[in-house]
């Protein structure tokens, strides 16, 4: 039951020592005049003869000494391995600290801890117009991580903003440089180091603690009511490269073949070149070696020369037109390419170059023409080649 109810022998129970006809609430001061006193007699002090109880210099001292505990303990911290922290005194700059366990002076420093190692990605991207005024959507995104951390955390404001800004304005202004043909196609590599070198000089004045990595160039895009046109150009474009790449590639299978065929021509030029000065030289001999017999007997020597002129001549024809005696003006026609052939046929062993006495005569005899017409004779001043007319 509860303390003031009745039926408890006439008797309260009120907590504050109060009778029963008192139910206010209990005096506050007298409440902490009696806790001081209590912890004061606890602690080694006297009560003062007032009534009022105050700490003795030993309690003091042990509450300074806790206090001071406490403060030294809250002092330790921890930077992680991927991290580096910025303390400031009094609001001001103090030092840098490396990882592992450190301390400061709660109250007095604070403590900023920087990651230093993780690679940060901040894309930047939005239509722009490019040298020859055509709008393209252009996406870039550029990597980086924080080296200093001092300068990354007060040289700025926000040091992560300021290079969004910058990245904006140098892609920018490259786009707007650049021709549509390049932004889309052929000049990608050629922008994407531009913009990183404008970047850089951007950023360096204001000591942003930052350091580029890279930029990665998104494929940059037309607008979507003219995509398809464009993609049509680009396509043929490709088509254009591939063509040019095939063509390489025959030029550098022909090439080769080409110079050894080249090498081939040069080679037999050369060997038909020593041929006839051989074969001249072969000749002025021969000539020089009948000299001496020409001027003894010229005559003889120049019907030698005919005959053997004119030998020479007859064994690469296959028609041989006969005149026959005066008075008589028949012309007897010898098909001698067939009778070799035939010839041949029947002898292998005759050579249907060679015409010889005995086989003209043998002929003659099969053909049906008096053999007394063809004769054998040295003499062939009346036998002359000729083109296959009568």
């Amino acid at each position: 039951m509860a303390w003031n109810e009745p039926g408890n022998g006439g008797k309260d129970r009120d907590p504050w020592g109060n009778d029963g006809k008192h139910q206010g609430p209990p005096d506050l001061d007298k409440v902490i005049r009696n806790l001081s006193g209590k912890l004061g007699g606890l602690l080694g002090g006297r009560s003062s003869g007032g009534g009022g109880g105050g700490l003795g210099s030993f309690g003091v001292i042990v509450a300074l000494v806790i206090a001071l505990s406490v403060w030294v303990v809250s002092g330790f911290y921890t930077i992680g391995e991927a991290q580096r922290g910025v303390v400031l005194r009094f609001g001001k700059f103090y030092q840098t600290v490396e990882p592992g366990l450190s301390w400061k002076a709660t109250f007095i420093d604070r403590v900023y801890p920087v990651d230093v190692e993780t690679v940060r990605s901040l894309p930047a991207s939005g239509f722009m117009l490019t040298r020859d005024e055509n709008l393209v959507r252009v996406e870039m995104d550029v990597q980086y991580r924080v080296i200093e951390p001092r300068d990354y955390l007060f040289n700025v404001t926000n040091a992560d903003d300021s290079l969004h800004q910058a990245l904006d304005s140098a892609l920018r202004y490259v786009v707007g440089h650049s021709t549509m043909d390049d932004v889309l196609t052929v000049g990608r590599e050629r922008v994407r180091q531009e913009t990183r070198e404008l970047l850089q000089e951007i950023i360096e004045p204001y000591q942003l603690g930052l350091m580029i990595l890279d930029l990665n160039f998104l494929p940059a895009r037309p607008p979507e009511e003219v995509k398809d046109a464009f993609d049509d150009a680009i396509a043929a474009q490709e088509d254009e490269q591939r063509f040019i790449r095939e063509a390489e590639a025959y030029a550098r299978e022909i090439e080769p073949k080409a110079r050894g065929q080249a090498q081939r021509l040069l080679q037999e030029a050369e060997a038909y070149k020593q041929q006839i000065s051989l074969r001249a030289e072969g000749e002025v001999a021969r000539f020089r070696e009948l000299l001496p017999h020409y001027e003894l007997q010229p005559d003889l020597t120049r019907q030698r020369i005919y005959l053997e002129t004119m030998e020479e001549i007859y064994s690469k024809v296959n028609k041989v037109v006969v005149d026959t005696p005066e008075g008589n003006n028949s012309l007897m026609y010898l098909p001698l390419d067939k009778l070799m052939e035939q010839q041949a046929r029947r002898d292998t062993k005759v050579d249907p170059n060679v015409i010889t006495s005995d086989y003209l005569n043998n002929t003659n005899t099969s053909s049906g023409q008096d053999s007394g017409q063809l004769r054998p004779t040295t003499d062939r001043t009346n036998i002359r080649p000729t083109s296959g007319r009568n």
